[in-house]
């Protein structure tokens, strides 16, 4: 299932493409950067008996900043002193290569494909993080992140890594973020706060309960800013 000459060629030279702004990084005294800063906090000093090092990043639907929220969340930690590595597990719609302004000729599926050591082809965009693209696109997502090696790539970024953080698709989506979540430590779930509906979080909850997945929280984001209610941060986690 995983051998190279079945895995989609693609050009010799992909560029790398404009990245897009991480407050984390382009806007670090900002009240966007703290607050994910408070979320790294909450990871450090919510969990002390048992802190979770694999975190499946996911959200109910699309284009609810499940991705953005990865990327700034891995920023800040490599920023803390911890040992990040960033996997982009969203084998379907990858993003964390226009999100950092990498290539993406090679990465997850041709690590399982054998013949690479994970170093070979992770990016460092930032001192202390690493990030592991997709590569090509499998035909079968699903049971490529369900697969032995994949277990094996996780088994080894443990032994390397403070924090390893799954880019993860929708979970209304498709079943890969269920799958995702049964090798994870826990799920952090990312909301939009316009845009989520309770009914797609419940069924989200609903389907990662099933296989007794670790929910550590939500993550919110696109807070209305002019409500009086609003805190120093837009992000927080609710266990």
């Amino acid at each position: 299932m995983f051998e190279r000459d079945k895995i989609p060629s693609q050009p010799e030279e992909t560029p790398a493409e404009e990245p897009l702004k991480l407050v984390s990084i382009e806007d670090p005294m900002g009240p966007a950067a703290e607050a994910y800063r408070t979320l790294r906090t909450n990871l450090f000093y919510a969990f002390v008996d048992d802190p979770p090092r694999v975190i499946v990043i996911t959200s109910p639907g699309p284009k609810e900043g499940k991705s953005l929220t990865c990327a700034n969340l891995g920023v800040v930690l490599a920023q803390a002193g911890r040992r990040t590595l960033i996997v982009d597990c969203d084998l379907r719609l990858p993003s964390m290569h226009h999100l950092f302004g990498l290539r993406n000729f090679q990465g997850v599926v041709d690590l399982l494909a054998g013949g690479y050591e994970m170093r070979e082809l992770w990016h460092e965009p930032v001192p202390g993080l690493r990030v592991l693209t997709s590569g090509p696109l499998p035909p079968n997502p699903a049971e490529t992140l369900g697969s032995r090696r994949f277990a094996e790539l996780l088994a080894k970024a443990r032994e390397e890594f403070d924090y390893v953080l799954l880019d993860a698709p929708p979970v209304g989506a498709v079943s890969d973020p269920v799958i995702l979540a049964t090798q994870g430590d826990g799920v952090l779930i990312v909301l939009d706060a316009q845009g989520t509906r309770k009914g797609s979080l419940r069924q989200s909850l609903r389907s990662l309960e099933a296989v007794r997945a670790n929910v550590l929280g939500t993550v919110v984001n696109n807070v209305d800013t002019s409500k009086k209610n609003y805190a120093t941060y837009q992000l927080y986690t609710a266990g």
